[in-house]
């Protein structure tokens, strides 16, 4: 694999920029395409994550990268610090290995790599590096699906477990709240990909005389519900009976939350916390379709799991213990 003529002229994700990503050193200059990261792979934080679905979670706890950048511009994104304001910094080949080895030491049940879709080439030559350096948990791919089948395919025999998300299937609605009008064609078209080449696989693993299930290969769709937005929601739990259902795990969230610090700025949206109503509706259309295997998020009011990345431990430590951070 070529990886600087992959970065010359970068048609990675759905995007094509075509932008010399190899001649960038200011991640935020006026020639970066718009995910805004040169050549060179950027982190912002690594540790265990205990807020993932619990075949991800499991009882150690996933071990999650979150990677600097991001090929959507999500007005609502929780973790905007890092997809779109920069905060990061560049890891070589041996820092990211050693950064899953730690992970992994830690008791991590997977590597969770988050938001890597516009450096799949190099992520995918990391991950060779760390299976040879010692890395024997699975790789979980962890992004919004906005990104190309043929990037996905360098993937393929290194990550295991997929967990995308399919946040609409409007266009419209996309190309204002995402940047990305093609968004739900390129996002279904990247699902059917990782369900196809990557069958469910759950193990019962036991510890501590408490039995678990434990996600090994397969996919796991996320959808949040967004306020106001019944019908979208509607639309792609129709998409997913058809297209995943029993092929397939649904995680349906309902945990949208308003940013402080982009207060007054999302208006294609109600930009508020859902009401008990509104997820009365969603259960109701949940039981109506009658999904095989779904995760659905009990109701909540607690805004304190908002991520702050500039701080060594973004999450509450209920949630989350740190290992690496920028």
């Amino acid at each position: 694999m070529d990886l600087e003529a992959l970065y010359k002229n970068c048609v990675q994700c759905p995007r094509k920029c075509g932008v010399n990503r190899t001649a960038l050193r200011q991640a935020q200059g006026p020639h970066a395409g718009f995910c805004r990261e040169p050549a060179d792979l950027r982190i912002a934080f690594a540790g265990l994550h205990f807020g993932e679905e619990p075949l991800i979670t499991v009882s150690g706890g996933s071990g999650t990268i979150f990677f600097t950048g991001c090929t959507l511009r999500c007005a609502f994104c929780q973790n905007y610090q890092i997809s779109q304001d920069g905060l990061g910094r560049v890891v070589d080949k041996a820092e990211f290995v050693d950064i899953c080895l730690k992970l992994q030491a830690a008791g991590a049940e997977n590597i969770n790599l988050v938001t890597g879709s516009h450096h799949i080439p190099v992520i995918a030559d990391f991950l060779r590096a760390a299976r040879d350096g010692g890395v024997t948990v699975p790789f979980c791919w962890n992004s919004s699906a906005y990104e190309s089948v043929e990037m996905l395919e360098l993937l393929k025999g290194l990550v295991t477990i997929w967990l995308p998300d399919l946040k609409t299937l409007d266009g419209n609605l996309s190309k204002g709240l995402f940047a990305a009008p093609d968004y739900p064609a390129s996002a279904t078209a990247a699902i059917r990909w990782m369900i196809e080449n990557n069958p469910l696989d759950i193990v019962q693993v036991s510890k501590n005389g408490e039995s678990r299930e434990k996600m090994m290969s397969g996919v796991i769709i996320r959808h949040l519900f967004m306020p106001g937005k019944f019908e979208q929601t509607s639309d792609v739990l129709a998409w997913l009976k058809e297209n995943a259902d029993s092929r397939a795990i649904i995680s349906l969230m309902n945990q949208y939350t308003p940013i402080p610090a982009k207060k007054g700025k999302i208006t294609q949206i109600e930009d508020r916390l859902v009401t008990p109503e509104e997820d009365a509706d969603i259960q109701d259309l949940i039981e109506a379709y009658d999904f095989e295997y779904l995760f659905y998020q009990e109701l909540s009011d607690d805004t304190s799991w908002l991520p702050d990345f500039t701080r060594a431990q973004p999450f509450s430590n209920k949630l989350a213990t740190p290992v690496w951070h920028c």
